[in-house]
C-alpha cells in the first residue's frame, strides 16, 4: 500500500520540483515576472517554504515592490532569526523603499535598518555584503540622525580582514566621499593591483577622470587593462 501512494505521489513530486528548477531558471535570466508566477505556484503547493519566499522576496525588490519585498524578508529573518542573509535583505529592502518615501517616514525607518544590517554581521562575521552596507549606511547618513565615519571604518577594516579588494575599495569609497582623493587614489590602487576585475578598474578610472581629472592616467590605467 506504502508503495503503490508512493508510485501516485512520485509524478506530483517530480512535477513540483521541475516548477521550481523552472522558477530559478527564469530568475537566473532576469524574467522575474515569469518566475513570479511559478514560486507563487510552488508555494502554494509547499506553504512557508523559505527558499520560495526569498525569491519572491528578491524578485519583489527587482520590480521596486519595496513592500512586499519586505513582508516575504520580515517573515523569514522571524522565523529563522539566525540567519544572517534574511536580516541583511530585509534590511536592504527597507533601505531601498526609505529612498522612495518623504525624508519624515525614512526618518522613522533608520532604526530598523541599521538592526536589520548590524543584526546580520553579528551573526555572521564573514558576511561580506552585510559589512557593504554597513559602510554606505554609516558614511551616507548624516551625522545628526546616526552617520559616523567611525563606524564605516570600522566595517571597512572587517572588509579588509575577510577580502583585501573589498577592503580597499571600501576605504577608498569613503575616501571618495570626503573628497580625500589623494587617499582615494592610494586604496583604490591597491585594491586594482589585487583583483584586477572590472569593478577595481572602474572606481579607479571614474577617480582619475571625474575626480582628479587626470586625464593622462585614466587612458594610461585603461590601456593596461584592456591589454
Amino acid at each position: 500500500m506504502k508503495q503503490l501512494f508512493f508510485l501516485l505521489l512520485f509524478p506530483l513530486l517530480l512535477w513540483s520540483q521541475s516548477d521550481f528548477e523552472k522558477a530559478q531558471l527564469l530568475f537566473e535570466q532576469k524574467k522575474y515576472a515569469s518566475a513570479k508566477i511559478l514560486f507563487e505556484k510552488y508555494l502554494k503547493q509547499k506553504p512557508n517554504d523559505p527558499k520560495s519566499m526569498e525569491y519572491l522576496g528578491e524578485v519583489a525588490g527587482y520590480q521596486k515592490q519595496w513592500d512586499v519585498s519586505i513582508d516575504y524578508f520580515r517573515k523569514l529573518k522571524t522565523t529563522y532569526p539566525k540567519n544572517a542573509d534574511y536580516h541583511y535583505k530585509f534590511g536592504g529592502a527597507l533601505g531601498m523603499k526609505a529612498k522612495d518615501v518623504s525624508k519624515i517616514k525614512a526618518f522613522g525607518m533608520l532604526d530598523d535598518i541599521e538592526k536589520a544590517f548590524e543584526t546580520a554581521a553579528v551573526l555572521d562575521s564573514k558576511h561580506i555584503n552585510t559589512r557593504w552596507a554597513l559602510v554606505m549606511y554609516y558614511i551616507e547618513l548624516p551625522g545628526i540622525v546616526g552617520g559616523s565615519e567611525t563606524k564605516a571604518q570600522k566595517y571597512a577594516g572587517q572588509l579588509l580582514q575577510l577580502s583585501k579588494v573589498d577592503g580597499y575599495l571600501a576605504k577608498g569609497y569613503i575616501d571618495v566621499y570626503f573628497k580625500r582623493y589623494k587617499s582615494a587614489e592610494d586604496n583604490l590602487k591597491k585594491a586594482h593591483e589585487i583583483g584586477r576585475s572590472k569593478t577595481t578598474f572602474e572606481k579607479l578610472y571614474d577617480l582619475y577622470l571625474n575626480k582628479l581629472k587626470a586625464v593622462e592616467k585614466a587612458r594610461q590605467l585603461k590601456s593596461d587593462f584592456e591589454a
